[in-house]
């Protein structure tokens, strides 16, 4: 049977996530794999999720709260926005899709930074939009070139502060400088999955004043430094009435309760979260150590991973590093033929991939 599918779908790429360790042990038949290629934390996650989801495992005969009204108050709290400012999605991706599909008719473009996050893409395609992509220049978001790409079909950009795969941020003035000249009409998506690991003061920080500009919408995520990644929690902090067209075409329980008492338990730790991003940038800095011994160039990241130059072909680096039983991300696929993307580990992890990576180099 032939399938018909929309040309919008057919020119999908999919996405590709990093190899599990349980596949790369079986494949290579080999034991204590280290994965480095997702940016997970290497910790794991607060302990008083564990006692949550516990007591909220007596209640899976229930439907989880449609609206997470227990995580969004405390959300709410954290950030001084109100119930009504705030959905909760099952990771951010989806919450990308609501919003593509909410705000993009047939052919409407979104602008976004080349390469970037792969699901911005997939989405507008899905939602019938065109993505439209902007080369970065020298590895940063080029705002000039995005300014002359917006036009009267134009109706969301994508950012990314900081960025992935690069670990970039931009600074509240160029973000500022960019968003004046940006018609009234247009969302602006501010993807800070990885906002937590930046130290820098001059970032861009769009919940430092939160809902200042109504044209803003703001997507965070649990997987990252709070380590819930399995439970795929993330949520976006926008105008009410933004809000209020995306929950039209929510699915209403789109969040499994055991998702939302992980949230809210990890939300209240914030010592582990002060803890967890203590150690990965202690990671970091010893991987860039090694790096400068080895000689190898890396962009200056402010996230929890490294783009590293390999100066050779990085997919040949990727399967030579898979046959020693570490996974990292190759960037060939993004346009980046010599270049890796590692994220910090445990010291023992952190210590495998440096050892590895000596004996492909």
């Amino acid at each position: 049977m032939e399938l018909k599918t929309s040309k919008q779908i057919k020119s999908i790429k999919a996405y590709e996530p990093g190899k599990p360790i349980s596949e790369l042990e079986r494949d290579y038949g080999i034991k204590d794999a280290v994965k480095l290629a997702s940016n997970e934390n290497p910790i794991g996650h607060s302990l008083f999720v564990i006692d949550a989801v516990k007591e909220h495992l007596k209640f899976m005969n229930r439907y989880p709260d449609p609206r997470g009204h227990e995580l969004i108050m405390a959300l709410a709290d954290k950030y001084n926005v109100g119930l009504e400012n705030i959905v909760i999605g099952n990771g951010s991706d989806e919450i990308i899709s609501l919003l593509s599909n909410a705000f993009l008719d047939n052919g409407q473009e979104a602008l976004m930074p080349l390469p970037s996050f792969l699901m911005y893409e997939i989405c507008v395609k899905i939602a019938k939009g065109t993505p439209v992509m902007v080369p970065l220049k020298d590895f940063q978001i080029d705002f000039n070139t995005m300014l002359k790409k917006i036009n009267t079909n134009t109706r969301m950009v994508f950012l990314t502060n900081p960025f992935n795969p690069t670990g970039n941020i931009f600074t509240e003035y160029d973000f500022l400088e960019f968003a004046k000249k940006i018609p009234e009409n247009i969302l602006i998506i501010m993807d800070e999955a990885y906002i937590e690991f930046v130290k820098d003061s001059s970032c861009f920080n769009s919940l430092k004043h939160p809902l200042a500009d109504n044209r803003i919408v703001t997507l965070r995520t649990f997987s990252k430094a709070y380590g819930l990644a399995g439970f795929r929690l993330g949520y976006g902090i926008m105008d009410s009435s933004i809000a209020s067209i995306i929950h039209k075409i929510r699915p209403p329980f789109n969040v499994n309760s055991l998702a939302q008492a992980a949230g809210l338990a990890a939300l209240n730790d914030v010592e582990f979260l002060e803890k967890s991003v203590a150690f990965i940038l202690d990671g970091l800095r010893f991987i860039k150590t090694q790096l400068d011994e080895m000689g190898l160039e890396y962009q200056p990241s402010h996230s929890n991973f490294l783009m590293i130059n390999v100066k050779k072909d990085s997919t040949k680096v990727f399967n030579d590093l898979l046959r020693l039983g570490v996974i990292v991300k190759s960037m060939k696929s993004y346009g980046f033929e010599n270049w890796i993307r590692v994220n910090a580990g445990t010291q023992n992890e952190n210590k495998s991939f440096i050892k590895a990576l000596k004996k492909v180099i």
